[in-house]
């Protein structure tokens, strides 16, 4: 089995700053890309960046400049900072990675942690 596990959200005052950070572990045979995804109330989950194994990043428009992406030496970790808060940030994020298992080192699935909340007051 494979865990991920997310820290760092909370509450902010808008134009303010919060690093997610999310750690894997497991029967982790490797790992592709990493990402962050949220959801706010009513709305569906949506994409916040990506992060491949290889370092290539993509961001959501309405994060760009703002958010950053970034892997931790082991690549079993994966951050998210967040400066320049707004409000519309606010949502549940959820951390996920495209990982191979020791018991399947050719499938390729996703898993996902249980998400932190992110709120933004105005």
């Amino acid at each position: 089995q494979v865990q991920l596990v997310e820290s760092g959200g909370g509450l902010v005052q808008a134009g303010g700053s919060l690093r997610l950070s999310c750690a894997a572990s497991g029967s982790i045979f490797s790992i592709n890309a990493m990402g962050w995804y949220r959801q706010a109330p009513g709305k569906q989950r949506e994409l916040v960046a990506v992060i491949t194994s290889g370092g290539s990043t993509n961001y959501a428009d309405s994060v760009k400049g703002r958010f950053t992406i970034s892997r931790g030496n082991a690549k079993n970790t994966v951050y998210l900072q967040m400066n320049s808060l707004k409000p519309e940030d606010t949502a549940v994020y959820y951390c996920n990675a495209d990982v191979t298992t020791v018991q399947a080192i050719h499938v390729l699935d996703p898993y996902w942690g249980q998400g932190t909340q992110v709120t933004v007051s105005s």
